[in-house]
């Protein structure tokens, strides 16, 4: 096997969730490229069916399945559907997310726990769904955040709560299943990336971070889904448990 043929995913099934919009079109679209067939989680129906003909128009068979990964039987119901079209699950992408800024004397409860119930609880039920099918040489990759590591000078303990819950799953989900069940099971941490998330910052917020990203600019989604590739197949078979920031240095600073 070359190098390059450790990055292709022929013949792979994955699962994309949050695959409706920003970054989780750029990893449908990555492990499409790279030879996956594509199974997509989102709550929004419609936007979830261009992410679909996206997939197919890159030659590869697609599936779209509404799902709110903050509901353990729509979580179940994904992976069903994937083993009853395709027959096997090999890589999941825990992508499904959202964020608030929210100073943490006024956060409610429903607030609080609606992070949590998506960013958090909802990758398990994703990963405990697709750990009882997926077979020897599969990958879980958990898409956690530099806020999981660092602050951003927004108040988002919930946020950052979930994401470095998140990075602790991670660990846990690898040394459990990596020599019993062959899993492979890491993190990606993005930094800046502009996406529906970002765009509820005030503006000019991101701008003003780039002075603590050592790199200097924001990040490319392509970018990241390059490192997702990396840990999805061959080519990342001996990385489990690690958390992978994708930030420009920020995490240095």
């Amino acid at each position: 096997m070359t190098v390059l043929q450790r990055f292709s995913l022929e013949g792979k099934v994955a699962i994309v969730t949050g695959a409706s919009s920003g970054l989780g079109v750029a990893f449908a679209k990555a492990l499409a490229e790279a030879g996956a067939d594509v199974v997509l989680g989102a709550r929004r129906a419609d936007r979830l069916d261009g992410t679909r003909k996206m997939v197919e128009e890159l030659d590869r068979r697609a599936l779209a399945v509404t799902t709110d990964v903050a509901r353990q039987p729509d979580c179940q119901n994904l992976v069903d559907t994937a083993m009853a079209e395709f027959g096997r699950v090999d890589v999941l992408v825990n992508n499904a997310g959202i964020g608030t800024a929210v100073p943490a004397t006024r956060e409610t409860v429903e607030e609080f726990t609606q992070v949590i119930d998506v960013n958090l609880n909802g990758c398990y039920w994703m990963a405990q769904a697709c750990g009882r099918v997926m077979q020897p040489g599969s990958s879980i990759v958990n898409i956690s955040s530099i806020l999981g590591l660092t602050t951003a000078n927004l108040p988002q303990a919930a946020y950052a709560a979930s994401k470095a819950g998140l990075i602790g799953l991670t660990r846990d989900l690898a040394q459990q299943w990596g020599g019993r069940k062959g899993i492979r099971v890491n993190a990606l941490a993005p930094g800046f990336f502009e996406s529906e998330m970002t765009d509820q910052y005030k503006p000019g917020y991101l701008d003003s971070m780039m002075a603590r990203v050592p790199l200097g600019r924001k990040g490319d989604p392509e970018e990241l889904a390059a490192a997702l590739v990396f840990l999805a197949g061959d080519a990342g078979g001996y990385v489990t448990g690690q958390t992978i920031a994708v930030d420009g240095g920020i995490t240095i600073t």
